[in-house]
């Protein structure tokens, strides 16, 4: 009997071969929610923006995919984040959809449905059965929430064949849809650009999801504040990073681009992502991260403060430089304005106090003059961008229709103007040496004003260590 149980134990079974599993789990399955909870207005904002690239496209059939997990490691995958133009127009965020388009206008979703429990993949499926990854909701709950028509994906095939009209897709994102579609990259561009051009002014939905986003940062920015001696400790940049993870996934989806979480040396360093340094007491910490909402808006928002509370007499200087061309930037920025502008004046005042600390002896005119630019040794990067679904929206735009255009009502931005002293860098005096300041705030342009998002973060030195010293433990 022994020798019997040993030989069993070294078999293995596979309950998708054993006809009593499969006749057991195809049966005695209650009702399950599958039912799709959108914010309100989604669905509105999703067909008016669906409106708006068809008008922009007339006569043409359009395709875009919402895209995959990526690989993680083996057979691990990152979290799903659908591709933005796909959100943009959809509002909806299945893994592996696909929109279309006709040229008359008419839009179709094409999805996976739900396997059912007499379906193999519901239970041998780990990656999209039910019985491993949770309810799904099916067509008709998508149809339901979105208002538009929701087909089964295996029948995308037939929905883009034929070379007339021509289609225009999204390339990249699916391999089955470009398998299925000839776009050449050029095409696949000019939808992106078209997209990007639109996604330029944001109605008023997508502004309230801004304000969401930006809310929810100013609270992660204050829990981080709050775990400041727990890093100090010991948790370091890493603990910083898990308090903003923390609040970002439980007020939204979580973080809408890679965290930056700076201390002392590292400050300086413009997109210090590895996050894995000390947190000592005398420094500053630059802290550049935002939530992105459950409707995959995100906010981009930095503040650089004392670990302690108090900035050193040389921290407060750079600061100070800082936040005067913040100033002046948020003062530029207006409909009507060039987009240009505001990045100007912000580079005009730090022009102007780099040269009054004699780290740069050139006149303003060639600092600021296409063979000048000496200035940028110390702010290499941009002073500012678009936000919305992605943290550097809008980047496949024109530059006519970007860098060159105007400021208009509804544009949404970061403004973000700093300096970087390099710890190694020997043209700056020691004293300096190691800081880094960037402040970064989310504007959106109204007809009558500029509304600063970011207005509950303090912007001031002492408004700053005002704030640390209050969310301190006691």
């Amino acid at each position: 009997m022994t020798e019997d149980r040993t030989e069993e134990q070294r078999k293995s079974y596979r309950p998708i071969d054993a006809k009593g599993f499969r006749e057991s789990i195809s049966r005695s399955w209650g009702p399950v929610d599958r039912s799709v909870v959108l914010p309100d207005g989604l669905a509105e904002a999703a067909a008016e923006h669906r409106r708006k690239l068809a008008a922009a496209l007339p006569g043409r059939r359009i395709a875009i995919a919402a895209g995959h997990s990526p690989v993680r490691s083996n057979d691990t995958d990152f979290r799903f984040r659908a591709d933005s133009d796909f959100v943009w127009l959809t509002g909806c965020q299945a893994e592996g959809a696909v929109l279309v388009i006709s040229a008359d206008g008419d839009s179709t979703l094409y999805l996976r449905e739900t396997a059912g429990p007499d379906e193999v993949d519901f239970f041998a499926n780990a990656r999209d059965g039910e019985l491993w990854i949770g309810p799904v909701p099916g067509l008709k709950d998508w149809s339901d929430a979105l208002g538009i028509a929701c087909r089964p994906l295996e029948e995308l095939p037939s929905a883009v064949r034929g070379a007339v009209p021509f289609m225009l897709a999204t390339y990249g994102v699916d391999p089955v849809l470009d398998g299925l579609v000839r776009t050449s990259p050029y095409d696949g561009n000019a939808l992106r650009q078209t997209l990007a051009e639109l996604r330029r002014i944001k109605d008023d939905w997508e502004i309230e999801q801004l304000r969401e986003a930006v809310a929810a940062s100013v609270q992660a920015f204050a829990d981080v504040a709050r775990e400041l001696p727990e890093a100090v400790r010991g948790g370091g940049e890493r603990w910083l990073e898990g308090t903003f993870d923390r609040r970002a996934r439980t007020a939204g989806n979580g973080v809408g681009y890679a965290s930056i979480i700076a201390a002392g040396n590292h400050a300086p360093v413009l997109h210090w992502v590895r996050n894995d340094g000390a947190v000592r007491e005398g420094d500053v910490i630059l802290l550049d991260a935002g939530v992105e909402t459950r409707t995959l808006y995100t906010a981009d928002v930095t503040r650089t403060f004392p670990v302690t509370g108090e900035y050193t007499d040389a921290q407060r200087q750079v600061y100070d430089l800082v936040h005067q061309a913040q100033l002046a930037a948020l003062d530029a920025v207006r409909p009507g304005a060039p987009y240009r502008a505001f990045q100007y004046e912000a580079m005009r005042v730090l022009v102007e106090g780099l040269r009054d600390w004699g780290l740069i002896d050139v006149s303003l005119d060639e600092a600021l003059g296409p063979d000048g630019q000496q200035h940028r040794r110390y702010v290499v990067c941009g002073l500012g961008h678009y936000i919305g679904l992605d943290v550097h929206d809008c980047d496949a735009a024109r530059p006519e229709t970007y860098f060159a255009a105007d400021l208009a009502v509804g544009m949404a931005l970061a403004v973000e103007p700093g300096l970087y002293f390099h710890p190694n860098d020997e043209t700056v005096p020691p004293e300096l040496r190691g800081i880094g300041i960037r402040i970064e705030d989310n504007v959106v342009v109204h007809a009558d004003r500029t509304e600063i998002l970011t207005a509950d973060l303090p912007i001031t030195a002492t408004g700053l260590e005002q704030w640390v010293k209050a969310n301190l433990p006691s």
